[in-house]
């Protein structure tokens, strides 16, 4: 093959490469700005914009053939319904399938305030399996290759597991016998027979590193009409496993911030409150941990603090949120305040829900306490144009006057 033969192959297969990855390019662009859920608010009628050379087909009585490249108008009827929506890129491509949600028109308490948050899981969570020193001498590892991280143990030799400390106390007890543990891993149950081991001390164990409870400082969201809160907007992760705890009982405590780390570059600050553990403190009770965050009902004797001066307003479905300036409401030094923020992007179609909002601190007097978003601002409300958008979520390590939102629809539909 000539010298210019080769030339003029690489240069279609560089070509033919570069026209792939464009459209590839394209595609995945065009899927991240469709929203997987379109929600319309009864008895109104709502213009959708998506903005994507596609045409849908909605599926009802009687299909719907549309093109998508013009505004949309869908009038919603006074009953809630859903219908879904068949996308193709171009008329050609399969794009997403969208469910479009007609729903109740609904008004929420925007709240701000600190909370306090206890969790014990449902079941032991194992985060590893580990090894140690037995009594002759050797490596002992009885739950290696048995047991996963991620994994719950919920019963041993038919009794139910409350807390690692039970387990703790079998074991040593035990002398040695063989456990069956009942296992729930991966939604599957499972048995799993261990023969815990004596370490150079005589004390019998298993091998494993357990966890059965998690705490922390957060944001509460809304409160709405019940008496019932969403809060985080995001899940409670395992800090080692990385997976979403899988909650047994929860509750919300009052809790008071003693102390603000600013955040710097590479470092994201965090706010450090004081949490009192006694029954006169408990503020809630956590019923769900999901991936759009925690939700529970709200004590009704303490119902009046976290709602003092505040009223419910509007809720903003995906499609009336804009970019440009909206405020995010939080209390950093005891007084629950409104700061500035602008919202620099929208991606309702991505696919990590707690990051459809990007969003920029803009006031001086937030970025003067804490440098802007910290740690344990996560569930702080997002208000723009006086209707409830969302929460603060997560902020960026490289650059704290940055960070995240999911959208309030998505925590309503958790």
């Amino acid at each position: 093959m000539s010298r210019r033969l080769r030339y003029v192959l690489f240069l279609y297969i560089f070509l033919g490469f570069a026209i792939g990855l464009f459209f590839w390019a394209t595609y995945a662009y065009y899927q991240s700005t469709v929203p997987s859920t379109i929600s319309i608010k009864a008895g109104t009628s709502e213009e959708i914009n998506l903005r994507v050379p596609a045409s849908g087909v909605i599926s009802t009585d009687a299909d719907t053939v549309l093109a998508l490249n013009q505004p949309l108008t869908i009038v919603a009827g006074e009953n809630i319904s859903s219908y879904q929506m068949s996308l193709k890129l171009f008329g050609v491509l399969p794009l997403k399938n969208v469910d479009i949600q007609v729903i109740e028109n609904t008004s929420l308490t925007p709240v701000g305030k600190p909370i306090g948050i206890y969790v014990k899981t449902q079941g032991v969570l194992v985060v590893d399996t580990g090894s140690f020193v037995g009594e002759d001498g050797d490596k002992c590892a009885p739950s290696e290759y048995k047991l996963q991280s991620g994994d719950y143990l919920t019963a041993m030799n038919g009794i139910a597991i409350n807390d690692k400390k039970q387990i703790k106390e079998y074991i040593e007890n035990g002398n040695g016998e063989e456990i069956i543990f009942q296992v729930s891993r991966k939604e599957e149950l499972i048995q799993v027979k261990i023969k815990p081991e004596a370490d150079e001390n005589n004390v019998y164990k298993m091998g494993a590193w357990l966890r059965d409870s998690a705490q922390g400082i957060g944001t509460m969201t809304y409160l709405d009409s019940q008496n019932r809160f969403g809060a985080l907007g995001h899940g409670i992760n395992d800090m080692d496993t990385g997976e979403l705890l899988k909650l047994g009982t929860g509750l919300l405590y009052h809790t008071e911030i003693v102390a603000v780390k600013r955040g710097e570059k590479g470092s994201p600050g965090e706010l450090t409150g004081v949490i009192e553990y006694k029954p006169d403190q408990v503020s809630g009770i956590i019923v769900d941990n999901t991936v759009q965050g925690i939700y529970g009902v709200a004590n009704a004797e303490l119902l009046s603090e976290y709602t003092q001066g505040s009223q419910s307003i509007p809720i903003a479905l995906k499609q009336e949120v804009t970019t440009g300036a909206a405020q995010i409401l939080c209390s950093i030094n005891g007084e629950v305040k409104y700061y500035d923020v602008e919202i620099t992007r929208l991606t309702p179609g991505n696919e990590a829900v707690n990051r459809q909002i990007s969003l920029m601190v803009t006031d001086p007097e937030l970025l003067a306490l804490t440098g802007g978003i910290v740690q344990g601002m996560s569930g702080a409300p997002i208000v723009q144009n006086g209707k409830f958008v969302g929460a603060v979520t997560h902020v960026l390590v490289q650059d704290s006057t940055k960070g995240y939102g999911i959208f309030i629809e998505d925590m309503l539909g958790h």
